[in-house]
């Protein structure tokens, strides 16, 4: 948690009307007020500082020398020829001479403050003076979200007397929301949700009568989502829901980084995270606390707007999120867990099941797989849970399945008996073929008897049994085991990824202490199943993302063609690694290049620095080399010139010879991110749905 939460922002109303101009990706554009262009031709602050300092000194000097009667007094001689002698003389005119001299001086002083000033541009440095106040000031107003009250703008333009709710013949409703955005009584969330179901229900005639009824009965409340919830209990980031951004850094003003994005915040939002974002560095950089928790919080929130469907998968419980700002949390493992995880993800087809169990249990083991991926075992598990399911009406249980893949004869014989006696001669002839295969070279059923025998424990016993399974009295799963008073313990409620077309909230606490293995199972079993669902959804209008705080031995050859699908879902994934030796070395290369957006915290090794560098590439550049060469002269006065100089410089007199060439050049090189980057920063590129991209920004994240 945050050691203070985010101050209040303004009212609704305000907040509707602060102006958000079209920016750059990722930048916070909630009162984003560009910055001017920048001069390719622009002198540098040291080079234009000194300059000015030199001519105000050589114009003091003159001014000193004029003044004294050093340089003569022909300079007083318009004064002479423009005032009467008697001013001079006479012993009343004294005044009036003084008077003329004191505007002569002053005339005299402007023009040389003019002359002097042009040669030290002394008007760019006031403006850089100015913009650099002006900068601080907008940047202060950055990261305040208060704003200044604002003139209302007139009502036909004015979002918060929604426009365009009476342009669409509905002005009671329109009204009934205008005014209680006016009482203080709509947040940003509501706001956000009705608008979200009034473009629903605009172009469907058979909605907005439905829709209008709705908000005249209950005004803010109306379309509220299935929790009830209006709000999360507290917020520790700054979201602006308008645009379904949320500010997780600041840009850094450095030369670095592009104009646009010098001193504007950092955002994401789900056309960013639909490119799946991968942040990496080591623990204590940040990653969870300014990245994974403000975006799971913006998409608990656009969840309550019927916007989105998050899953969150940590290791860290309530540290990523309360468990009120969730609908359900599973916690596996733990016996107090109300709901459990389906473990074949809510299908009823046995290829999809076997496919995504098989990516589960043994997709890390790439190099031991044959064909390097886990297509042979997801064959191997469709043979048998396939045959299963014609006999049982269900999956096995991770028992029942154990003991298939182990070779078990009397459970082999007694599937082989039903589906004989079934007539499912089919269904036969895969057994046959699982037989044939079993202890073969190649064969993968060893590994993946190993790997689930990690899952068929008594902390898990509980968690994945079919729902058929659950509801037979002390078959495999079911809750038979009585408790000390005798009371049967309460079933868990099944849950499957499968809801995702649902604007839901979901938290999935790993059980990493004792269990670390099977939490990887659980992990690369979350990834498959979400890929899966979330293309296959029928209604994508909701962003499903889903959130790995730690995605460790998650990545697999399967896993990365699967990110690459989820851009077409209007899907994306979060992941978090220590390093990328988490990762195998085959697939780090892929894995960067598989993913839009990209983050390297401060603290990273040189050899992440490397591959990162090398995913962002080279970018021609500008470069200036400077020769000097020492001056040397025959000349008598020439050489008793450079003689006084180098006795007051105490350098050679040297001529200056510029050499500009254009070069391509590392964006950000392995050395820079590795010892460069301070600590609580990270540099960042961005992707678009679109195909827009973003050079590297470095950003100080939680700002």
């Amino acid at each position: 948690m945050p050691a203070q939460a985010p101050a209040a922002g303004p009212p609704l109303a305000d907040w509707l009307r602060m102006p958000r101009p079209e920016a750059e990706p990722g930048i916070w554009r909630c009162g984003y007020e560009p910055l001017p262009p920048e001069d390719p031709e622009r002198t540098p602050a040291r080079q234009l500082i000194s300059g000015a300092l030199v001519s105000f000194l050589m114009g003091w000097l003159v001014w000193s020398l004029l003044w004294n009667g050093y340089l003569g007094s022909y300079w007083l001689w318009p004064l002479l020829s423009l005032t009467p002698e008697s001013w001079r003389t006479g012993n009343d005119s004294t005044a009036l001479y003084s008077w003329a001299s004191n505007i002569y001086y002053g005339l005299v002083l402007a023009v040389l403050a003019a002359v002097f000033g042009r040669v030290g541009h002394w008007d760019e440095v006031w403006r850089r003076i100015v913009a650099r106040v002006r900068r601080r000031r907008a940047a202060e107003r950055r990261r305040t979200p208060a704003a200044a009250p604002r003139t209302p703008p007139p009502p036909e333009a004015d979002p918060a007397e929604w426009p365009e709710l009476r342009a669409a013949g509905a002005p009671e409703a329109a009204e009934r929301l205008a005014g209680e955005v006016r009482g203080g009584l709509m947040g940003d969330v509501d706001h956000a949700r009705i608008e979200r179901v009034w473009q629903s229900a605009r172009g469907r005639t058979d909605r907005l009568p439905d829709f209008v009824q709705g908000v005249l009965r209950d005004g803010s409340a109306a379309c509220v989502h299935p929790s009830g919830d209006r709000d999360l209990p507290t917020r520790a980031a700054r979201h602006d829901l308008w645009l379904r951004q949320v500010r997780i850094g600041t840009a850094a003003d450095h030369a670095r980084n592009p104009q646009e994005y010098r001193g504007a915040g950092l955002a994401l939002e789900p056309s960013l995270l639909g490119t799946s974002a991968l942040a990496v560095g080591p623990p204590g950089s940040g990653k969870t606390s300014r990245l994974v928790r403000p975006v799971v919080e913006s998409l608990c929130l656009q969840a309550l707007a019927r916007q989105a469907a998050v899953v969150a998968v940590t290791a860290s419980g309530a540290r990523l999120a309360p468990d009120d700002a969730f609908d359900a949390v599973v916690r596996l493992g733990s016996p107090d867990s109300v709901y459990d995880l389906d473990l074949y993800g809510g299908t009823d087809d046995p290829d999809e099941a076997a496919g995504m169990l098989a990516e589960a249990l043994v997709g890390d083991l790439t190099e031991t797989l044959p064909g390097g991926d886990s297509r042979r075992a997801a064959t191997a598990l469709a043979q048998l849970i396939g045959p299963f399911q014609a006999v049982h009406g269900r999956f096995p249980t991770v028992p029942e399945l154990r003991e298939l893949l182990d070779g078990a004869q009397s459970a082999l014989g007694a599937l082989r008996t039903a589906l004989e006696g079934a007539g499912r001669r089919a269904q036969v002839r895969e057994l046959d073929a699982y037989e044939r295969q079993a202890g073969r070279p190649g064969d993968a059923s060893a590994l993946l008897a190993d790997r689930i025998a990690l899952l068929d424990r008594p902390a898990f016993a509980d968690f994945f049994a079919p729902a058929s399974a659950k509801s037979a009295p002390g078959g495999p799963g079911s809750q038979g085991t009585q408790q000390a008073k005798g009371a049967q313990k309460a079933p868990h409620r099944p849950f499957s990824l499968r809801a995702l077309e649902h604007p839901l909230r979901v938290r999935v606490d790993l059980p990493e202490r004792g269990h670390a293995e099977a939490s990887r199972i659980f992990v690369r079993l979350l990834l498959a199943q979400f890929a899966e669902c979330a293309v296959a959804r029928a209604d994508q209008s909701l962003f499903a993302c889903l959130v790995l705080d730690d995605a460790a031995q998650a990545v697999t050859p399967q896993s990365l063609r699967s990110l690459q699908r989820l851009r077409s879902g209007h899907a994306g994934v979060l992941l978090t690694l220590r390093a990328l030796d988490e990762v195998p070395a085959a697939l780090r290369g892929p894995l960067l290049g598989a993913v839009g957006c990209r983050m390297v915290c401060a603290g990273v090794t040189p050899w992440d620095a490397e591959h990162f560098a090398e995913a962002w590439g080279t970018e021609w550049v500008q470069t200036r080399d400077v020769t000097n060469r020492q001056l040397v002269s025959d000349e008598p006065f020439t050489r008793l010139v450079h003689g006084v100089r180098r006795l007051a410089t105490g350098k050679h007199v040297t001529a200056e010879s510029v050499t500009v060439r254009h070069v391509q050049r590392e964006r950000w090189s392995a050395s820079d991110l590795a010892n460069e980057l301070p600590p609580g920063h990270a540099v960042v590129s961005l992707t678009t749905v679109r195909g827009e991209r973003t050079p590297p920004v470095l950003a100080r994240l939680g700002e």
